[in-house]
């Protein structure tokens, strides 16, 4: 069995957000998970109560901060150290989460503490408006160059793992910093991802996926917003570069939300991306949920408490079967060898006394019941009837109730599955616009395809008298010009 923790980034992803849901979750699963003895702990294999989380977390973030940089400049320690690491219960629209408070004592000013309030405003949120001299962000730190966090992180004794991934997402972010800027990486000036708070975002998540022994991460699309937003470098686009360029590096799916917010900061999408491309082969691609035996979950919040969306990241930590053969020995041009697809059920069953329009009907039912796809072939049965066997591939996690919908909707007496392997391409859904008007467009950007959606086409067709061949050319050809480099 392999551990994976998947988070649910549909209000955005922020570092401090994955530390604090991986800590809520520790908090709630001695409680459910208690032995029926009453002995400590949280039995039935989950292991990581919250005291195990928290320490880890404390310990590792305390050990990197402690780690002593001189300044090229001064030949002092440079910038400010952590005073506090707190953990706090609160609501976010209604919703139970924790949220994580760093306190930054600052060496200019003793006397002033400052709390957690670094690359995000509110928590993961920013506010864009200028007039919000009350939300302007407060980075604690001096501009550390990259190689100064990386040899924070390798010279804290930190365990292997966390160590390792710790040091792959600021090496990614650090590569993507540099592709902005037109420098070397090692050279990159990291402001708002370089700040103390930010270091113990990330150490700490990466603890405490150690401390829950976590081997895979996995997340939903991730949403991002709109608009612009104040930075060190000054006002940029939202989402910011470093996200675009992180979520097209690693090709994560995303998705937009009518704010005008940053509610997806380069930390937050980094550990997403950066630790999942690093899962053991055979894990599923980030998405939906994949099918496991749930051990755990917690929500970790954000600052802000937004009107109608809980500003929350969502973790479930389980438990998947990775299957033996999740590799196959042939190799690609670099010598890597490739992973063998992710697993799905095919359901089946034949038909020979339903009509056209049923059998269509039947399609729509299985896919409004979770089917990934759904289809009809023609067969010959015994005595040579005509019939057709209808078809629908699924997550095991829908394998009942796309199965009970076959049944009910074909009027069949028995259904047949058995395992399939897949190997879904990365792809995104765009709108662009076409005499006026707003057509959907899915996008694979690593094999280039582009697919316009039809029924997007014939309503635009019909709505302007222009041919719907015409329509879905045009459409393809917008997409490929704009999203396809």
């Amino acid at each position: 069995m392999t551990r994976v923790a998947w988070f649910q980034c549909s209000a955005g992803v922020a570092g401090d957000m994955v530390m604090a849901a991986l800590v809520d979750a520790a908090s709630r699963a001695p409680q459910a998970g208690r032995s029926a003895n009453g002995m400590a702990g949280v039995g039935v294999g989950v292991g990581a109560p919250v005291d195990d989380v928290v320490m880890a977390v404390m310990s590792a973030t305390a050990a990197v901060t402690s780690v002593p940089l001189a300044n090229a400049a001064t030949g002092h320690d440079a910038g400010p150290v952590l005073e506090a690491l707190t953990f706090e219960p609160v609501q976010r629209c209604g919703v139970q989460a924790t949220w994580a408070n760093v306190v930054v004592h600052t060496h200019d000013d003793p006397s002033h503490e400052h709390e957690h309030d670094h690359e995000h405003v509110h928590g993961h949120e920013r506010r864009v408006d200028a007039s919000d001299t009350a939300g302007s962000a407060t980075h604690h730190g001096l501009h550390r160059p990259a190689r100064d966090v990386l040899a924070m992180i390798h010279a804290a004794g930190l365990d292997d793992r966390t160590r390792e991934r710790a040091s792959a997402v600021y090496a990614a972010l650090a590569e993507v910093e540099g592709q902005i800027h037109g420098i070397d990486p090692a050279d990159v000036e990291l402001h708002e991802v370089g700040a103390i708070d930010s270091i113990v975002d990330v150490v700490g998540a990466c603890a405490a996926l150690e401390a829950w022994g976590v081997d895979a991460v996995v997340f939903s699309p991730i949403a991002v917003g709109h608009g612009t937003v104040n930075t060190q470098h000054g006002t940029l686009a939202n989402p910011v570069p470093a996200v675009v360029i992180m979520l097209a590096r690693y090709g994560a799916p995303s998705v937009g939300l009518d704010t005008t917010m940053e509610v997806a900061t380069p930390t937050g999408v980094a550990l997403m991306c950066v630790l999942s491309s690093i899962n053991p082969d055979g894990v599923p691609r980030p998405g939906a949920m994949p099918p496991m035996r749930v051990i755990a979950t917690g929500n970790g919040a954000g600052t802000a408490d937004v009107p109608g969306r809980p500003n929350v990241v969502q973790v479930v930590i389980g438990e998947i079967d990775v299957d033996a053969d999740a590799t196959i020995t042939a190799a690609d041009a670099t010598g890597a060898t490739r992973l063998a697809g992710s697993t799905a059920i095919e359901v089946c069953v034949n038909v020979d006394d339903v009509t056209g329009e049923v059998l269509a009907h039947t399609i729509d039912r299985l896919l409004d019941a979770g089917a990934v796809d759904a289809w009809v072939t023609p067969i010959v049965m015994k005595k040579g009837r005509p019939a057709h066997t209808v078809h629908a591939l699924c997550d095991e996690a829908r394998l009942a109730t796309v199965r009970d919908t076959m049944v009910t909707e074909t009027g069949s007496l028995g259904v047949r599955a058995h395992v399939v392997r897949r190997w879904p391409q990365q792809r995104h859904e765009v709108t662009i616009t076409v005499e006026g008007e707003p057509i959907r467009v899915k996008i694979a950007p690593a094999i280039g395809r582009v697919d316009v959606e039809f029924d997007d086409a014939a309503r635009v067709a019909a709505a302007t008298g222009v041919p719907v061949r015409e329509i879905m050319s045009r459409a393809e050809a917008i997409a490929r010009d704009t999203h396809i480099t």
